[in-house]
């Protein structure tokens, strides 16, 4: 029998941008915490150095998206209706976090909000909004 970190582990592997940014999911303290550990070729800001925009974006819809699989316990992965972010301060050359809290969970959508830090969850990096329509 799969252990629950083999699990996230297969989740990420059938996802090619996760695997192509090197994402990972660990359980602390019970809850799911998103990680992207630092890859140079991840900066979009050389004179910072800073992570590009994009990716993080692309990461924290990823991270909502996934968290989503988790809780529902299916592989049906839900369908982005709306996804808005704002970026507070840079995303330093070094590993992101992430965590995920739903805000409703209908039997049709849900809304997701999603906040990723670096030094500490109190100094987010960007917090967003996620509306996902569920299969």
């Amino acid at each position: 029998m799969m252990d629950q970190r083999d699990q996230l582990e297969q989740l990420l592997d059938q996802s090619p941008y996760a695997r192509l940014i090197g994402m990972q999911i660990e359980v602390r303290d019970g809850q799911l915490e998103f990680h992207l550990p630092f890859q140079p070729h991840n900066i979009g800001n050389d004179q910072l150095p800073a992570l590009h925009g994009g990716l993080i974006g692309g990461f924290m819809e990823m991270a909502a998206l996934m968290h989503m699989v988790c809780i529902r316990e299916t592989d049906s992965v839900p369908k982005t209706v709306d996804f808005s972010i704002d970026y507070l301060r840079p995303g330093f050359a070094k590993d992101l976090f992430a965590v995920c809290t739903v805000t409703k969970h209908g039997k049709q959508v849900a809304n997701v909000q999603v906040s990723a830090w670096q030094e500490s969850p109190d100094k987010p990096v960007a917090v967003a909004r996620a509306h996902l329509l569920l299969e």
